[in-house]
């Protein structure tokens, strides 16, 4: 067990290789220290040739020589880089429901490349991979992690598991037209083989469908659709193999049989009593509450192809999910920033800051959501999410405070990971 821990840890660090093999200083105006929400003026950010940040000073009393290369970013306040922790990076959110007939079966795969490239310019520098069919996550963080394309650094889940007809599966009416996805799985026995050829398979990270969801076909978000000894057995191999594990839940008796069998975080925690809420807080269970993607769905995605009946299920609920996570918010439930992107364009997962301080959050609360807490809960706590030494160089620079105005996230100034500038409005000084 110990070994195949250390080989997991040595995995992580392999997947997020440095992007910049030189030495960088990088400097602006202000800078948001996560942790305290106090506001550091003229930072100098010194990253080494490994990416890794070697020192936090003052840029007014420190020096550097020629052979740095200076990343000035004046008027700008940085933040370290986003974490989204539920993103599909697969297809697009202009091709729904019947319409994915009329593509070709490759196109899902190849749009994975602009989706990637998207999500790193609009400031989130790591990502989970909460789900993709053929393993197209691995097959991005891969070209990522060689330089061959752009992209953010992936924590990939590939297949999810799920039962037999359940949200994971791939449902129809037609007896010919039958399929069953890679993921399935049903009974305790079956689930234990899936994680390990999952994990075998490139996956750092396990989901489960622990009920229904609102884009499957024929099943109801607020059903329990795995049993809770299928649920413990995928927390317990995986937690084995030292990887971390999602549950998709909407229903209250799922979110409980989950928290109750060790999952790690609870993604979309649609229909939240307060016996789940004090649940998750008790283990220590992250909640990851996709609620910006209700405003796209039901304004875009009729648009898109996305059927009638999966809308109505959105309409009820959407506005169920906000108050769950107003309630869970108040009575002080521990949230990662998770967007499900893929439902909605994978340039505009920052537009969830702003419904999250609508819905009770503090804009720190928001930020340390998508930034020290989805470290932590991805097992990276020394690795992202801060601006800190030993963690990689990944900020984002923004015009204004997003403390005073949690929306300027939503336009990054400027894009660094590892020490390499992606995305600037700003030029560098060499």
């Amino acid at each position: 067990m110990k070994r195949l821990l250390l080989t997991a840890t040595a995995a992580a660090l392999l997947q997020a290789a440095p992007a910049s093999a030189e030495k960088v200083v990088v400097t602006a105006d202000r800078m948001l220290d996560v942790r305290t929400g106090k506001i550091v003026d003229y930072p100098a950010v010194f990253i080494g040739d490994v990416g890794r940040i070697t020192a936090v000073a003052d840029a007014r009393t420190v020096r550097w020589g020629s052979e740095v290369r200076h990343i000035a970013l004046p008027g700008r306040t940085l933040v370290p880089g986003l974490i989204d922790m539920h993103v599909h990076l697969e297809g697009s959110s202009k091709v729904k429901g019947y319409r994915a007939l009329e593509y070709t079966d490759s196109f899902d795969i190849v749009m994975g490349v602009p989706n990637a490239k998207r999500l790193l310019e609009a400031g989130f520098t790591s990502v989970r991979s909460a789900g993709s069919g053929s393993y197209t996550d691995v097959a991005i963080r891969q070209a990522v992690d060689l330089g061959e394309m752009e992209g953010p650094r992936i924590t990939a889940a590939t297949n999810p598991i799920g039962a037999t007809g359940g949200h994971c599966d791939s449902n129809t009416n037609r007896p010919s037209l039958a399929r069953t996805n890679k993921g399935v799985a049903d009974g305790p026995d079956e689930v234990r083989k899936k994680v390990r050829e999952l994990r075998k398979l490139g996956a750092q990270l396990i989901k489960v469908c622990a009920t229904g969801g609102v884009f499957s076909r024929n099943t109801e978000p607020g059903a329990q659709q795995m049993t809770f000894e299928e649920l413990k057995m995928a927390a317990d191999e995986a937690h084995m193999l030292g990887m971390k594990v999602a549950a998709h839940a909407h229903g209250t008796d799922g979110i409980k049989a989950a928290i109750r069998a060790g999952i790690d975080t609870i993604e979309h925690a649609s229909f939240l009593d307060d016996e789940a809420i004090r649940m998750a807080k008790e283990r220590g269970t992250w909640l990851s509450m996709d609620i910006y993607n209700t405003d796209w769905t039901l304004s875009e995605g009729a648009k898109a192809g996305v059927l009638e009946e999966n809308l109505a299920k959105e309409r009820v609920v959407g506005g169920r999910q906000r108050e769950s996570f107003r309630r869970s918010v108040q009575l002080g439930a521990r949230h990662v920033f998770g967007t499900d992107v893929g439902v909605y364009p994978a340039g505009l997962g920052a537009r969830q800051f702003a419904v999250m301080v609508r819905f009770g959050m503090t804009p720190l609360q928001a930020i340390q959501a998508a930034t020290v807490n989805a470290a932590q809960a991805l097992g990276r706590p020394g690795d992202v999410g801060a601006i800190e030494v030993g963690r990689f160089g990944d900020m984002v620079a923004v015009s204004g405070d997003p403390l005073a105005d949690i929306t300027v996230l939503e336009q990054p100034a400027a894009v660094i990971k590892g020490g390499r500038l992606v995305t600037s409005e700003a030029p560098s000084k060499g």
